[in-house]
């Protein structure tokens, strides 16, 4: 008796083992559908800004061509994608580049659309609200909430060798890493924006500390990763997960 008790008991708890695994197995598979599907859906949403924008004014020109350029990789990376990191890693892109297109809807005096979830590369960064100048090595370098002639450049906000960028309308794209090397992305950054007032911007009466755009109402949530500003107006990886 004590024997078919105990045989029970086992079959019991290998059962309830295989019912758990199954469990999981569906709660993952059914993350990574959900992941997909929310990387797709803004991606697909950029692409119809995309197509459908255009101008000749120096900032509309640079805001649609890295928001191109973000639609192909992360297009890239949706390819290559298998898991639900790399399909955040693509939701993230894309979302990058929607912001670059709704700068350029800023700059052709259009109503910019509903707001976008902030990025995770730009957390704590900010947003500028009023207009900056510095002179390093004979150049000037501005930046200002606004594009203009003398800021055509716009930043969604990010790290910069570390340092968090507000978002914001720049002369030069000191944050990429082929200018970076040659003027120091790190000491334009600290010039426009003295370390004395903290990475974060909260204490800095130039930039607001809310950080941009909240997140949309209604959006499927994935789970935020931290990408520890991989993205954020730079090198974004062109889709290679280095798999």
């Amino acid at each position: 008796m004590e024997l078919v008790l105990l045989l029970l008991l086992v079959l019991a708890a290998v059962g309830g083992f295989a019912w758990w695994q199954r469990q999981a197995a569906a709660r993952r598979e059914q993350g990574l559908a959900d992941a997909e599907a929310e990387a797709r859906r803004w991606y697909e949403r950029l692409g119809g800004q995309v197509m459908n924008l255009s101008g000749d004014e120096p900032a509309v020109r640079q805001a649609l061509a890295d928001a191109g350029e973000r639609y192909i990789a992360a297009g890239s990376q949706l390819g290559q994608a298998k898991t639900t990191y790399q399909f955040q890693l693509a939701r993230e892109t894309a979302l990058e580049g929607l912001l670059y297109a709704r700068a350029a809807r800023v700059a052709l005096g259009l109503d910019p659309g509903p707001e976008l979830p902030p990025l995770a590369a730009a957390r704590g960064a900010g947003q500028l609200t009023e207009q900056r100048e510095v002179q390093l090595e004979g150049q000037t370098f501005k930046a200002g909430p606004q594009p203009g002639d003398d800021t055509p450049y716009y930043y969604p906000g990010g790290r910069v060798e570390g340092r968090p960028v507000p978002a914001g309308w720049y002369s030069q794209p000191f944050w990429k890493p082929a200018l970076a090397g040659a003027l120091g992305g790190l000491l334009v950054a600290n010039l426009l924006f003295p370390p004395v007032y903290g990475f974060g911007g909260g204490s800095d009466p130039g930039v607001d500390a809310g950080g941009g755009d909240g997140a949309e109402a209604g959006t499927a949530e994935v789970g935020e990763p931290d990408f520890g500003g991989g993205f954020g107006g730079g090198d974004f990886g062109g889709g290679d997960f280095g798999i």
